[in-house]
């Protein structure tokens, strides 16, 4: 939970300088549909999507009571209904939010199977009209290959959306960086463990690598 306010502090103070967040939520440390699915015969795919999609809703919750502890209004939204914890996600809904200073928290993916949290971000970057697509991750960036297994991998600075997909880097699925591709929604992949970059990505600060045309 110590990693969860911090992380809540950082957006918090962004956004009470009036910078307008929307996190799309993963469910990744709880479970993975398609790793799940793979380690379980018995689970059908789409069940073990929909599960996952359940697990991006459990971290919005934590997430959401950690950001207002601070002292920032969120709220959270699903594309899967379940109104007893969240409101539907509606883009108008969504875009009144921001306007009103809320962080908002997207959780359940897209509400279908068989489509990965990246594409969620890419679609709900796109239907928001953001600014640019941030992409937190463990490492400082984009490299050519993964550096936590190869010390001589290449670390971009910049990269167009041709050569990641060129270079088949599995920064984030194919079809996120083909939607963002086709409307010119840039991507910052950077490292958010490092202290402050999270802070300095949301307000709009250059740091790890720049995904664009």
């Amino acid at each position: 939970m110590q990693s969860v306010m911090h992380l809540a502090g950082q957006v918090a103070r962004v956004a009470q300088k009036g910078v307008q967040i929307a996190i799309v939520m993963g469910g990744g440390n709880i479970l993975r549909g398609a790793q799940f699915k793979a380690s379980n015969a018995a689970i059908q795919a789409s069940t073990a999507h929909y599960m996952g999609m359940l697990a991006t809703v459990i971290n919005g919750l934590a997430l959401q009571d950690a950001i207002e502890l601070v002292g920032q209004e969120t709220r959270l939204m699903t594309a899967l209904p379940m109104e007893v914890v969240a409101e539907p996600y509606i883009r108008r809904r969504a875009l009144r939010h921001l306007e009103r200073g809320r962080i908002i928290l997207l959780a359940g993916g897209t509400g279908s199977p068989f489509v990965t949290t990246d594409t969620a971000a890419a679609q709900r970057a796109l239907e928001l009209n953001a600014d640019c697509l941030l992409k937190a991750t463990k490492v400082d960036g984009v490299y050519s290959d993964d550096p936590e297994k190869n010390k001589a991998a290449t670390f971009y600075d910049t990269i167009t959306y041709e050569a990641v997909r060129r270079q088949n880097l599995r920064v984030m699925d194919p079809e996120s960086i083909a939607k963002c591709a086709e409307h010119g929604m840039s991507i910052m992949v950077f490292n958010y463990r490092t202290e402050g970059n999270l802070e300095r990505a949301l307000l709009g600060e250059r740091i790890g690598t720049l995904i664009g045309k």
